[in-house]
């Protein structure tokens, strides 16, 4: 069993799961103070980890359809296809995501559909709409002025902030999504654009903490960064164009950084062939391998980071192929698990998750072979158990 807190591997443990939480935790083949009639589940060979954590996910969204292909599709369509990608999630061994960005309070009904037990799929933290300027990367950019498509929740000046925070969490955010720089996936904006100001992104970040709830901003460009970092948003998505100034920052801050290295390797492939349009082609073409080396020279200087890949740019249930970019670009196979248990974990500020260990959630993976040696062997998980409920076996 991986600790992931030490990142020693624990020979032989044993571990007692009552009412889906652990209560005990054994190593060395010693033995658990379990009842007579308890399940007993043994893996041999395999190596036991937390249940994964993936902090960037858009479950109602689907990369096969690009570009206008989707507007074939009703809209309900799309709250349907949760249903498959959080199974997939689920059995690719992420245990927990963070849905950051849905339509029509999508990801607000899959949670609560999943916690009754009624589908299969991850522990869902859901951001319902994300928001941001008039015009930005969180509006509806794709059309023409007559058909009059926009977000409902456009924000232009820190009250205007401050009001959406509270629809967004009367209505089931637990977690605020932002976007302070213009995007990839988006129509006349760039990734380097600024689109809220410091003012803005301070009233909305105030007005989340009064209400317990986290902020996560999108952020591409340098100036939106850093903006977002001193304005306290807790976790940066993204952060493409990243500058030292702005990882100076972030360390100073204590923000997290969640930057999707992979999913470009998806798209430049497959993204023409899905009808991506062009446009948005030549702006993933331009910042992967800035946002890559970006990723690496924040692991190096020390900045805090998380796991988040934004699955459904690319397909759902393929989260776990980020590992081995990370590793590609400096992180050890250990420091790329903890930024997908441990420190995501911290991030979501929950004590129940992310960690093998007495009174937190039993969310536990395993895998065959040695994934702090092989991070890749984490593309094949073999067993998934959440909430002390078996939900794949090898």
């Amino acid at each position: 069993m991986l600790d992931v807190r030490t990142g020693r591997l624990i020979n032989k443990p044993s571990i007692l799961i009552r009412d889906g939480r652990i209560v005990e935790v054994a190593s060395n083949g010693a033995s658990v103070n379990a009842p007579a009639d308890a399940r007993h589940i043994d893996l041999p060979g395999m190596t036991l980890l937390p249940g994964l954590i993936d902090m960037h996910v858009h479950l109602d969204a689907d990369p096969l359809y690009g570009g206008y292909n989707s507007l074939q599709f009703g809209d309900r369509f799309w709250s349907i296809l949760m249903v498959p990608h959080a199974e997939k999630t689920l059995d690719a061994g992420f245990t927990t995501v963070r849905n950051v960005g849905a339509d029509a309070w999508n990801d607000v009904g899959l949670m609560q559909a999943i916690d009754e037990g009624k589908i299969k799929g991850p522990r869902v933290v859901p951001a319902t709409y994300s928001f941001g300027a008039t015009g930005g990367h969180c509006d509806s950019t794709f059309f023409p002025p007559s058909m009059d498509e926009k977000s409902a929740y456009n924000a232009d000046s820190p009250e205007e902030g401050r009001k959406r925070v509270r629809e967004l969490r009367k209505y089931g955010a637990q977690v605020i999504k932002i976007c302070a720089t213009g995007g990839v996936f988006s129509h006349n904006t760039e990734p380097g654009q600024q689109q809220l100001s410091l003012e803005e992104m301070k009233a909305i970040v105030e007005e989340a903490h009064m209400w317990g709830l986290k902020v996560a901003a999108h952020a591409h460009g340098t100036s939106g960064i850093k903006d977002a970092i001193r304005a306290g948003v807790d976790t940066i998505e993204h952060a493409s164009l990243i500058d030292d100034e702005g990882i100076a920052l972030a360390k100073k801050y204590g923000a997290f950084l969640s930057m999707d290295i992979y999913n470009t390797d998806y798209t430049q492939a497959e993204g023409k062939k899905n009808g991506v349009l062009e446009d948005n082609m030549r702006k993933d073409r331009e910042i992967a391998e800035i946002q890559r080396q970006g990723f690496k020279r924040a692991h190096a200087a020390g900045a805090k980071m998380v796991y988040g890949t934004d699955a459904g740019i690319y397909p759902h249930g393929d989260n776990a192929r980020q590992f081995s970019v990370m590793v590609r670009y400096g992180m050890t196979p250990l420091e790329a698990i903890q930024a997908a248990t441990i420190n995501a974990s911290e991030a979501l500020a929950r004590k129940d998750v992310g960690i093998i260990e007495k009174g937190r959630w039993a969310d536990i993976i395993a895998v065959s072979g040695d994934p702090t040696s092989d991070v890749k062997t984490l593309e094949s998980v073999g067993f998934v158990m959440k909430g002390g409920e078996v939900v794949k076996t090898p």
